[in-house]
This record gives C-alpha cells, structure tokens and sequence, in this order.
C-alpha cells in the first residue's frame, strides 16, 4: 500500500515540474504594494497573504500571547471566532473548531504532529504550551489539506523559534515574561534567548507556569445536573477542587544559517503536574446510584481514601528543521522537518499509579516549493509518522497500537490578470494500525478546487470545494473498557470505514482605511461521519457507548469586523465586533457538544504610552443535545485589559487583565465536565512583558 503511495507522490512531483516549466517563459506579475504582509504558513508550503485565502483563518502573535492569561492550547484560542475549548479543568483543553475536536483537529509544532495522546480523550494536555510559541496559526475547517485526514476539521499549528531560520538583530535577541494572577493564586514566569556565534545562533527558552485550585461563583454542580440526581445545593462557590497546574518546559536549539537556508536541530522536555476536576465525583455519582443517593460517613470516609486524581504529563522532545534555496529550475527551494518524541500520561489516585499511557515515534515531512512563475506558484511534499502508543492500568481501555502513515500531496495555486486566480490540492495517504486487537488499515484520497477574484483593491471573494478522508483513530476502532473522563464504558468498532467530508466554502474579505471585515460561510456533509452513541445498556455503573457510523451535516459562520472611530497621531480609538455559529445534525440526531453561538463587542484604544481594550462576550444557551446531555444557559462575560509601556516602547509593557469581571457563571457546553466543573470566576493578573 506504501508502494502504490510512493508512486502517487513521484506522479506528483513530475506533474509539478511539468507545470513550473510550461510556466517559465510567461513574465512574472508586479509586486503589489497593498499586499498584506502577514504570510499564513499553515496554509500552504509557499504561503499565503491573509488576506488572500479562501478559508477561515486567525493569527494570534506573540504580543497577544505575552498579555493573554497563561493556560492551556484550548483555553488561550477559545475567544477566536469558530473556536472553543473542550476546557477539562485548568490543566487540558483542546481547541474545538467549529464543533470538531479531538483527532479531527490537527495539533501541529512548527507543522509537524505533536506525538502525543492529547486527542485520544478531553483529559489529556496538549504536550505543547502555548506559552513557547512565537505565532500560533489557526485554519477552520478542511483548508489545510497538505495535512492529511486529521485535518478535517482544521488546523492549530503552533509556531516556536527554537530553530532559528534568521540572524537575530546585533547578534543577541530574547523576551521574558513575568505575570501574577488573583482567583487562582496563579504566577506564570518566561524567556527566551538567541545568541549568534559565527553563522550559528544558539536557543535557549524556559517557561514556569502554577496556579492553585480555581475560584467560582456558584456551587459546582449545575442546577440540571442536581436535578437529575434529586439533590440540592450545598452552599455557594469557593474553589473548584483540584484543579491546580504545575507546568515546567525547558528547550535549546542549534541553527547554522547560510547564504542560502538553515538547517538546526532542538530539544525540549516539559513537565506537567495537573488535578482532573469531577474525577472522584464521578466515583460518589456511582455509589449514589448504587444506594439510591444515601449520604452516609462510611461512604464519605471510603471516598476519601481513594484521593483526588491527578495527571502526570512528561515528554522529551527531538526536532529537525531546515529550509535550502536551489539555483533556479523547476523548483525554487527544499524544506523539510522532523520530530521524535517520547511522551508518558500517568493517571495518579491519590499518590497510587491508576493508568499510564505512553506515545512514543517519529513524523517527518519534505516539501519541495516552486519557482513562482507567470503567477503560479505551488508545492509538492510527503510526509511519514510512526508511533507506538500503549496503555496499561484500571482505565487502559484502548489496547496496544502501532500506527504508521504515510503521504504525498501537492497544492497548486494561478493568480490570472484581473484579480481573479484557481487554487487546488490534493493528497493521497495511507494509515495502518496494527494493535492486539487486529489490524487496519486505510487509503485516504483527499482533493480540493476553489476560484477567488479581487473586484477592487482592499477586496476579496472566494469559493472552495473539498473532499477530505479521514481514517479512524485506535479509539475508534479498538476501545473497550471503562474512559472515566468522558463518564462512560467505550466500545470501537473494527469495521468502521473512512469518515469522508465534502465542503463548501464561501470567503469574504474586505479592507480599507478604517474598515475591515471577513465573512465566511461553510457547510459540510460527512458520510460516515464517526460518531460516539449510548446503547442504553451499563457496564459498571457507567452508561455504554459505542462508536458508529451515520451521516451528518455541519454549517454555519465566522464573521470579525474592525473599524477605526477616531485617530489621531500615534492615538486611535477602534470597535471590533465577532460573531460564531455552527450547527450539526445526523441521521442519529444532534451530535454531542456543539457549541451554541457566540458574539463580541470590543473597544480599543492605541496610543504612544497607553493602550487597552473592554470587551462584552455574549454565549448563547443550547438546547439542542444528544441523548445523556443536558442543556446548557447562556452567558455574558465581561473582559478587561490595560498596558503600559513607560519607555513609549512596544518592547516593554506593564500590563493589566481582567477575565469575568462580573463574576458568571460559565458552564462551556462543548466540555465533559460542564455541569461538575463551570469555568473560573473572576481572575485579575498584572505582569510585565520585555523583548530585546
């Protein structure tokens, strides 16, 4: 099956250099100047201006990083439109785009797969903090097809620069990050350092990130939740137990950069200590069933014996990367990238070892970028993983898997006279899983074609069609036993088939002096889409649910909107509005966790010393749920930020942020853990921000 893929991917690459060359005689298009300067990477192997792509992205850099609360991946992108956290405590999250998560959105480092076991279930940390990262890109739906199947929901590629592609500035540059945080008695500490020797230039970075157990407002049961089980509330809010974080990462990196590329190799380790919220609650629900809800203090005492649950999360990390520029011909330059890890999750009740799961392997990925030529430009790449993941313990419900992957895929892209242009992809993989359960394997054919036209200058429309395969996860196929974290006993289905989905995706985007605007509207039909579903019967005391296959639809849109009320100068005053809506249906009825829509009002003001914004979040309620899930109410929170910088240099800031200052009651709906485990109360955190 390999073979037949190998094959696909020199197929692709002939096809490449035929087109580059039959392009070589035709002139190449002036620059022009009004072009954004922001150049999406995830998007494509060449790039692609932000303003020119015909999908859903967003960018947060690392100044928005420096002054946003430190939490996990989920939590930090939650506020962009199309995004929200499967917020499993203060310690996991995961983004969910566009109501898609876990292994239909692909986590990358620097375009390469994180190794890890963060989407096999919600309680599971991403191995990467958000912290180390220099720019984290994120692409909505299918758009970034050149990542396989797993991206069939979207892209979150974090970007570091532990492997410096450039000379830093005189030869030194670096940041630090000091903050300290009220609500949960948080502190987050953070730098990072490039030195050149000669044409190398060393890395060396380092993050601290603890916070104590949460503040909420309200009783941590929710009303439906205390209703189903015939009780009441006991008392108001006060601290959500366990949910403190103990995070450590330290990284070095080596680069040698030439006249024409880089090549560097980097190392980092992280360490995590985090509590899983509702966990042992989980425990009490049971013996309620099991005695009819009797509270007696034998029950109590046994309880206690067994401890809160925490999480232990360690990884070592390998990574190669390298880019070199090629003398003319049919391709312009070669670029490839690497990563080993070796990545341990241990489940500790109490100071016992309940469940350990271990993902060790490799993943490695060479592109190879036209020359640019009459307005074509274009790529061609493979792309390889292995990984070996194991679980051993009371809660080891997925047996012993190897998988192994392999593709190729080339993205193709023709800008025409008159502002209009085609662009199109495709890609062909394959996955092998081979467990103690059985073997599976799959090939993957994944295709996409849009056209886009610039009617005038700061405008833009486009329309894409794709059909993205995903093949199924060792979840999927071989579960069976009791996942705590998600409150049920899992059952995979060897015979499932590859989930397919056919997209439609109109783009919008819009620019001039004091305006900017992108819409974007989408709609996607899944056949077989991969659904977990309650069979009515338990295991245990926990309901069971069994993966299948049904067909399902997902639309919906993203809408952010700038405008400039006043300036003056170096001083401005800006409203920023957003919007979110995605719906799910199946065959099956709704599918579990979608999230309801969102909107944002935000006031900014930018100037020489000064700068901050207020902004007003209003999450709608839903009502529409799968079978076992409750509905969830609406909210508004209100946020607040302040900066300072003395000098009337961006490159020191004083800083000052509020989250939830009036204190909701927030319950995300997309979480597990909504109705044992509601958001953070009220948190304020001062910090200071420097880069040199």
């Amino acid at each position: 099956m390999q073979r037949r893929v190998a094959l696909s991917a020199v197929s692709l690459i002939v096809l490449a250099a035929a087109v580059s060359a039959h392009a070589a005689d035709a002139p190449a298009p002036a620059a022009d100047d009004s072009e954004v300067s922001k150049v999406i990477v995830t998007a494509a192997p060449y790039g692609v201006s932000a303003d020119a792509l015909t999908a859903s992205v967003a960018v947060v850099d690392r100044t928005q990083l420096d002054l946003a609360p430190p939490k996990g991946l989920g939590d930090a992108l939650a506020g962009l439109p199309g995004v929200r956290s499967t917020a499993f405590g203060a310690g996991a999250s995961r983004p969910v785009v566009r109501g898609l998560a876990g292994p239909r959105v692909q986590v990358l480092t620097n375009g390469v797969g994180q190794i890890d076991a963060s989407a096999l279930s919600p309680d599971h940390q991403v191995a990467t903090d958000p912290g180390e990262a220099e720019r984290i890109e994120v692409l909505r739906g299918p758009a970034a097809l050149a990542y396989g199947g797993s991206a069939i929901g979207g892209v979150v590629n974090i970007i570091d620069d532990r492997i410096a592609s450039r000379q830093p500035t005189d030869g030194l540059s670096g940041r630090l990050l000091a903050s300290k945080g009220t609500g949960d008695d948080s502190y987050a500490l953070s730098g990072a350092v490039h030195a050149t020797v000669g044409p190398f230039v060393l890395s060396l970075d380092a993050l601290k990130r603890n916070s104590k157990d949460y503040r909420i407002p309200v009783y941590p049961e929710s009303k439906r939740q205390l209703a189903l089980e015939g009780e009441t509330a006991e008392g108001g809010g006060g601290k959500l137990e366990n949910t403190a974080v103990d995070l450590e990462t330290f990284g070095a990196g080596l680069s040698y950069i030439g006249q024409k590329g880089f090549v560097g190799m980097a190392i980092k380790r992280t360490d995590t200590r985090y509590g899983v919220p509702g966990h042992s609650h989980e425990h009490e629900e049971e013996s309620h069933d099991d005695h009819d809800h009797d509270h007696d203090h034998d029950h109590e005492g046994e309880h206690e014996e067994e401890g809160p649950v925490t999480i232990g999360l360690k990884q070592t990390r390998v990574d190669l990367r390298g880019e070199y520029d090629l003398d003319g011909g049919a391709f312009s330059k070669i670029r490839f990238s690497g990563g080993y890890a070796d990545y341990t999750h241990t489940e500790f009740e109490g100071d016992a070892v309940g469940t350990k799961f271990t993902s060790d392997g490799y993943e490695g990925r060479l592109e190879l970028v036209q020359a640019e030529r009459g307005g074509w430009k274009g790529a061609v790449g493979v792309q390889a993983l292995r990984r070996n993941f194991d679980a051993v313990g009371d809660e080891a419900y997925v047996p012993k898997t190897k998988i192994t992957e392999f593709g190729a895929f080339t993205q193709q892209r023709l800008e025409l006279d008159g502002g209009y242009g085609v662009e199109g992809g495709l890609r062909v993989d394959t996955r092998e899983l081979d467990s103690l359960k059985g073997k599976a394997d799959f090939t993957n054919l994944s295709g996409s074609i849009g056209a886009f036209w610039r009617p005038t200058t700061g405008s833009f429309v486009g329309l894409a069609l794709s059909r993205t395969s995903r093949a199924p996860t060792e979840s999927e196929l071989f579960a069976e036993g009791p996942h705590v974290a998600t409150r049920g006993f899992e059952i995979g289905d060897v015979n499932l088939k590859e989930e397919v989905a056919t997209s439609l995706e109109a783009t919008f985007h819009y620019s001039n002096d004091r305006l900017s605007g992108d819409l974007h509207l989408f709609a996607a039909r899944y056949d077989g889409f991969i659904d977990l579903r309650p069979t009515g019967a338990q295991d245990d005391g926990l309901d069971v649910y069994q993966y299948t296959q049904t067909d399902a639809d997902f639309r919906g849109l993203e809408a952010e909107l700038t405008y400039r009320v006043w300036s003056a100068g170096q001083r401005s005053v800006s409203l920023q509005g957003g919007a979110d809506y995605v719906r799910g249906s199946s065959d099956l009825g709704p599918p579990a966790r979608i999230p309801p829509y969102a909107v944002s009002l935000k006031a900014l003001y930018e100037g020489p010393m000064w700068s901050g914004n207020v902004e007003v979040r209003r999450t709608g309620g839903q009502d529409r749920v799968a079978q076992l899930e409750l509905p969830t109410d609406g909210y508004t929170t209100l946020n607040a930020s302040l900066a300072w910088k003395p000098t009337g240099d961006a490159r020191l800031r004083l800083f000052l942020d509020g989250r939830n200052l009036t204190n909701e009651e927030v319950r995300e709906h997309v979480s597990f853990l909504k109705d044992i485990a509601p958001s953070p109360g009220r948190q304020v955190r001062a910090g200071i921000a420097l880069r040199f």
